[in-house]
């Protein structure tokens, strides 16, 4: 307990000092927080669908979120000239690319490809081109999960810098995408926190033992609940700064949509806790890595939020897109 503890303040105190750099010096200091979040868990990822017996290319599924975070800030950057529906298609054409490159990359390495395949005891009948084929599209599943779905924090990470698409945020300074960051931030934190507080607490009937024995159905609700509450009071605590107050008002977000929002976002949250501890029972391991004291790997700290994220970009959009 007090090791996750430590390991917990620490996560923390780096995204603290990430916020900090990201208001008063650049965002970009964030994104290449992000950048390294995505980086080690599409390497975990990697890891966990090879022990499933899913075989991808490592490297490639390492270094695929380097080159989706490049196009994405590009994009963001020249929004004027580009917009969030292209924005999207480019990141979706990056993915095709690297499917291609490395379905390419195990044909032209064929006599490697064919000491993997005995290596890995397959059908010795199976093809060099069949292998690299069900290979490439192994490592397609780690470039969308979670390299693809975790970029979204990007995204929101510049929301003021479409211009084009949310002409609404023009004139906030920032200040928006702080917010909605540290909103998608919050619901992982608070729901997480406090479904295993509650879970402890009440016990109960499992949520779903086949997949999370430790988890409970009082756990999950009262995750759900304090998630919302606190989400409530974080908005309250930031509308009552007057600077904030008229941000939130110009922005159009209020109360009501913060409830919503993080009633859903944290149903959405615990359902990526139970899709990464599924893939970690497929896999036969407790964690996806041993990066975390006390939390296991970067995967298991942000498996919340490969579907948060996306939700939270979406959600925020369409009440952006209305104003």
């Amino acid at each position: 307990m007090k090791t996750r503890l430590m390991t917990s303040l620490g996560i923390l105190l780096v995204l603290a000092i990430a916020f900090i750099l990201k208001v008063y010096v650049s965002s970009y200091f964030f994104d290449a927080l992000i950048l390294l979040v995505l980086c080690y868990s599409c390497f975990e990822a990697s890891k966990l669908f090879t022990k499933m017996g899913k075989f991808n290319n490592q490297i490639l599924a390492t270094i695929f979120p380097a080159f989706l975070m490049i196009a994405l800030l590009l994009c963001t950057a020249y929004d004027s000239s580009i917009g969030l529906i292209y924005t999207l298609v480019i990141a979706v054409a990056m993915i095709v690319v690297f499917f291609a490159i490395t379905f390419v990359w195990s044909i032209i390495r064929y006599h490697a490809t064919r000491a993997e395949i005995r290596t890995r005891q397959l059908d010795k009948s199976m093809s060099v081109a069949k292998y690299s084929l069900i290979k490439a599209l192994n490592t397609t599943v780690v470039f969308v999960y979670p390299a693809f779905l975790l970029a979204f924090l990007s995204l929101i990470n510049h929301f003021e810098d479409m211009t084009t698409t949310f002409p609404s945020l023009v004139g906030f300074d920032g200040w928006v995408s702080f917010f909605v960051l540290l909103f998608a931030l919050l619901i992982p934190i608070f729901t997480d926190t406090f479904a295993y507080l509650m879970g402890g607490l009440f016990e109960g009937k499992k949520l779903a033992p086949k997949i999370s024995p430790k988890k409970t159905i009082s756990g999950a609700v009262g995750g759900l609940l304090w998630c919302v509450l606190l989400s409530v009071a974080v908005y309250y605590i930031l509308y009552s700064i007057p600077a904030m107050n008229s941000i939130l008002l110009g922005s159009g977000i209020e109360v009501w949509k913060i409830v919503i929002i993080s009633f859903i976002g944290s149903i959405i949250s615990q359902a990526g806790d139970l899709f990464e501890s599924y893939l970690k029972r497929s896999a036969g391991v407790k964690d996806s890595g041993k990066l975390l004291p006390g939390h296991g790997g970067m995967l298991d700290r942000f498996d919340s939020y490969v579907f948060v994220a996306p939700f939270v970009f979406i959600a925020f959009s369409i009440l952006f897109a209305v104003l």
